[in-house]
């Protein structure tokens, strides 16, 4: 090429205009509502892993997912022995066994998916460093998947306390144990999402985490009645507007006394429900873009 053909394409070129107010920088964190509806796109993603971490969550084990009954019924055992037996807790209860039984199996359910949805982000940091996709939907299949994987769990429950003497008679007021369950299962979530941010931070938050579920599962009156605090009405008030509590008497009533639960304990436990879901997200979606980076 000559010299002064170069001379002609240079003085041809014309300059471009590039509109760079439609790039987006990637991994940048979308609108809250691009964020909700891209989590949705992900919903046949979210119950893939959550079946398939059911499945293979207990491989390793002889007895695989039988430890998922044998758990809470082994808990359940030494916590009769220790309060109903050796310290009298179970005075002044109506069907203690049952009472202790729901107790066991329920807390125990929100406090697999509770830690589980906390550590979210450190368990899966190798996925989260590989793809992009909205972080929230790891905490969302955590706790799909500890629902699947409890539903025979809170199937032994009910034959458990048909079957174990002073044996309960089915009502319709079972059917309440589907709502409670499904707000049960929202706040789960609402709390995973929002002590997921601070384990991402620190890991060591996670010790303090399970700390202060077993001291939850004291101010839920697991295994004691709520009357033992019919002494200091303070901490009784704080006790009846904790969430966990709540479901456990919403449950207890319905399914053991045939009672039909005020609409205060629904409203109380509906609140915390939804104002931790609201609150979790908001809070685990404005540090998107901060998950899976190494400080």
């Amino acid at each position: 090429m000559s010299q002064e053909t170069k001379v002609e394409l240079v003085a041809k070129t014309v300059p471009v205009r590039v509109d760079l107010r439609s790039l987006t920088r990637v991994g940048a964190k979308p609108s809250l509502i691009d964020y909700l509806i891209s989590l949705w796109n992900y919903r046949h993603f979210m119950i893939y892993d959550a079946r398939a971490r059911v499945q293979s969550g207990n491989k390793r084990d002889r007895l695989g997912s039988a430890w998922l009954l044998l758990d809470p019924l082994l808990n359940g055992l030494g916590y009769f022995l220790i309060f109903g037996l050796l310290l009298g807790a179970s005075r002044g209860i109506e069907n203690f066994i049952g009472y202790l039984i729901i107790g066991v199996f329920l807390f125990q359910m929100s406090s697999r998916a509770i830690v589980s949805g906390a550590r979210v982000i450190p368990t899966n940091r190798n996925v989260i460093q590989a793809f992009n996709f909205p972080r929230a939907t790891l905490a969302v299949a955590v706790n799909i998947r500890e629902f699947l994987a409890n539903i025979p769990v809170i199937i032994m429950m009910l034959l458990m306390i048909l079957v174990i003497a002073p044996a309960e008679e089915i009502t319709w007021r079972w059917l309440l144990l589907v709502p409670a369950i499904a707000l049960q299962l929202v706040f789960n979530l609402g709390a995973g999402l929002l002590l997921a941010p601070l384990v991402a931070k620190v890991n060591d938050v996670v010790h303090v985490i399970s700390f202060a579920m077993r001291f939850w599962m004291f101010a839920s009156c697991v295994m004691f009645s709520i009357d033992r605090y019919n002494s200091v009405p303070a901490i009784k008030a704080i006790v009846e507007a904790n969430p966990l509590y709540l479901v456990l008497d919403i449950v207890r009533s319905s399914v053991l006394y045939s009672q039909t639960p005020g609409w205060q304990s629904w409203a109380g436990l509906a609140a915390w429900a939804l104002g931790a879901v609201v609150i979790g997200m908001l809070v685990f979606w404005k540090g998107e873009e901060s998950y899976g980076r190494d400080d």
